[in-house]
């Protein structure tokens, strides 16, 4: 199997509310428990489906807020998307995706008129070394599932627990027999940025998973391979934070922010 997903069907009602039924594959098993998708390709798809719903050349997305509801079941489920804000220069979209009979996660995306502003463009976030330049990195193989065996990771040498720079890539349509854009190819990977630099080692005493995923794009990415310059901060009352900068091959694009909960194991 080459892909994450494969598509099972799509059906529009009278008020232009699409809703579209996959089903998933072994490489988009999680990395917490077997039985749930991980939320980077269930992000994944949730982005081809707000790419895809009644597209403009005038618009686009340029923030996704990803709300996690609870465990994401593997196998068949549905995205519902649908405008719950028209506009000529402001549009919002929502997409719940519903699996086991449940809502399991819920997206909002801005998609914000587009104009030349050349003129007064300007970014305090700087560079990070070319993926060509960094050496394959084998410290993802402590996560278990199929999604993580599905990436092909990289890192800079002065990655360490908390903080780091790491660069991603995969192999995989999001859909099967479906061409994957490279926004949605990013955005499938996005999720990732929170188990790069763990604060501890592979022999976790505390789970972190995260309850969202925040994206905020102010430029488009565009290519194959998504760098995360990451930090991950837990504070003392059992909440912590993972927060990266975006690069595609061309420079950064964005940031990403996911809240975490923090649980003893054991």
């Amino acid at each position: 199997m080459s892909a994450y997903y494969q598509f099972i069907d799509r059906k529009t009602d009278a008020k232009g509310v699409v809703t579209a039924t996959y089903r998933s594959t072994i490489h988009a098993q999680g990395a917490w428990n077997p039985h749930e998708q991980h939320m980077a390709p269930a992000s994944g798809i949730i982005a081809a489906e707000l790419e895809c719903f009644q597209p403009r050349d005038d618009v686009r997305i340029g923030r996704i807020s990803y709300d996690i509801y609870g465990l994401i079941a593997a196998g068949e489920f549905t995205i519902t998307t649908r405008v719950i804000r028209p506009g000529k220069t402001i549009e919002l979209l929502e997409s719940d995706m519903h699996s086991n009979g449940r809502t399991c996660i819920v997206a909002r995306a801005w998609r914000m008129g587009i104009q030349n502003s050349s003129e007064v463009a300007a970014l305090e976030d700087g560079t990070i070394a070319h993926p060509d330049t960094l050496a394959n990195w084998d410290g993802m193989a402590c996560w278990p599932g199929g999604y993580i065996q599905s990436i092909e990771v990289k890192a800079d040498d002065n990655r360490r627990a908390g903080k780091g720079i790491v660069w991603l890539n995969n192999q995989k349509d999001m859909v099967e027999n479906q061409p994957t854009s490279d926004f949605v190819h990013l955005m499938g990977m996005v999720d990732t940025a929170n188990g790069v630099v763990p604060r501890q080692g592979s022999d976790f005493i505390w789970a972190f998973p995260n309850l969202d995923l925040q994206i905020h794009l102010h430029r488009y990415p565009a290519g194959r391979w998504l760098g995360l310059d990451a930090v991950q901060q837990f504070g003392s009352d059992g909440i912590g934070l993972t927060s990266a900068i975006l690069h595609d091959e061309h420079g950064p694009f964005g940031r990403s922010e996911q809240i975490l909960t923090l649980r003893k194991l054991g």
